[in-house]
């Protein structure tokens, strides 16, 4: 009798290729995912970004200082930005940054030798970390938003002004005004309970003002990414854990994380050239234990991982599980920065929300609405009246609302009467 054993080659063996010689009810044969992936030999790989020239700071003169605001109102304002100044410059920012950072772990820094205005940047941290104690969550039992983060939301505001002025020693009000709207945005969505890469880039957003100030110096951009930054993800994991706030724009399993993105690019950019450190790595819990707190990439997995409700990247993260096949560092790094410029820069939905100002200036003829965005945003307004919903004009505003992954874990911990790591699924 033949078997239905698969063969080595993956495939049925051909006598039982039919049913009972039926054509159309033939078993389906095996194909081994090697052999069903399209082959990309002779496909031109397209070239990661460069990074532009960092300009110099602006004479402070020169600069008009305003309240930031949203510019990008319709698509065609979305390809004013696209071509302007301000993009070029947000690039130059982000990747210098990254650059400062190439083949250089955490442990290089010495924090013994801060300047004055990295440990400025400490204090304003360190200001909001003392607030979070100021306002603890209510006990909800939900995995949704702690209504509590408002109060603390409206602390920050509140605070906003003195922060820049005591802790950094600011004294340009026009100047503070504008970049306090950067800074409180950075932290997540008083109304909407969420957080996400958008907010992350305000924050990088704020210190790019701070350097149109002149308040960071050249020499201080390595201590950006390894300190600054790095202080910024500890403090906002804090508040993830704290107030559970919901992912923003999330795409659920399938995308790269639920809340930040610089971390992969500016991590992925410290391992170019690592001697053992592999893409592959990030599967070893020796290496993440190890070499986590030297690695910003490795850190932000080893964190992922700790908060989902099943462990293993394959199952609650198969972007990051996908990129680990990658043949380099480089390949990764590259792979961020065309991402960066796709999926952020690239993506109306997201840069609808981004705000200019005099320090990061949108173009003289954006925000200005022609008779179609006028008419597309009465259709959605109409829309969101109808139902009920955010005005999300650009973006879905039908989307599910998505329980923070934080939150899950911590309230599996709370049942569990636990505080180590979850169990494992059972296949596993």
């Amino acid at each position: 009798m033949a078997s239905n054993e698969p063969r080595r080659d993956g495939r049925l063996d051909e006598q039982t290729s039919s049913l009972n010689g039926n054509k159309a009810h033939a078993i389906p044969k095996l194909v081994p995912r090697s052999q069903g992936k399209p082959s990309r030999t002779g496909a031109p790989s397209e070239a990661a970004p460069e990074t532009p020239e960092l300009p110099l700071p602006p004479q402070l003169d020169s600069v008009q200082f305003k309240t930031p605001v949203k510019r990008i109102l319709s698509p065609t304002d979305h390809k004013k930005f696209l071509a302007s100044p301000t993009y070029t410059l947000i690039q130059s920012w982000i990747f210098t940054l990254a650059d400062c950072v190439k083949g250089r772990n955490n442990s290089t820094l010495d924090i013994t030798k801060l300047s004055t205005q990295i440990r400025q940047l400490d204090a304003v941290l360190d200001a909001i970390k003392t607030l979070i104690e100021r306002y603890p969550p209510l006990d909800t039992g939900s995995r949704f938003g702690n209504p509590v983060f408002r109060d603390l939301h409206k602390a920050i505001v509140r605070d906003v002004e003195s922060l820049h002025t005591e802790e950094l020693g600011l004294h340009e009000e026009a100047a503070i005004q504008e970049i306090s709207v950067y800074f409180i945005n950075s932290f997540g969505s008083e109304e909407r309970l969420d957080y996400g890469s958008g907010h992350e880039l305000n924050f990088m957003m704020w210190l790019l003002c701070l350097y149109q100030l002149g308040f960071v110096p050249r020499d201080d951009l390595p201590a950006i990414v390894m300190h600054t930054f790095t202080q910024y993800l500890d403090l906002m994991r804090k508040i993830q854990s704290t107030y559970y706030l919901e992912p923003a724009g999330s795409h659920g399993v399938w995308g790269l994380d639920d809340y930040q993105f610089l971390p992969f690019l500016f991590g992925a950019s410290q391992l170019i050239g690592h001697p053992y450190i592999t893409p592959k790595s990030i599967h070893n819990n020796v290496v993440l234990d190890e070499e986590g707190d030297k690695y910003i990439y490795l850190n932000q997995v080893r964190w992922v991982d700790s908060v989902k409700t099943v462990k293993g990247l394959r199952w609650h993260s198969p972007m990051l599980d996908d990129i680990s096949g990658a043949k380099s560092w480089q390949k990764v790094e590259d792979g961020m920065r065309k991402m960066f410029i796709k999926e952020v820069l690239g993506k109306l939905p997201i840069m609808q929300h981004f705000l200019f100002g005099g320090l990061i200036p949108g173009t003289d003829d954006m925000g200005h609405l022609d008779l179609e965005t006028l008419r597309l945003q009465e259709e959605r307004m109409k829309h969101v009246k109808e139902k009920g919903h955010e005005p999300d004009y650009w973006g879905d505003c039908c989307g599910i609302k998505v329980p923070s992954t934080v939150a899950a874990g911590e309230e599996m911990r709370k049942r569990m009467g636990t505080f180590g790591a979850l169990r494992p699924i059972p296949f596993d």
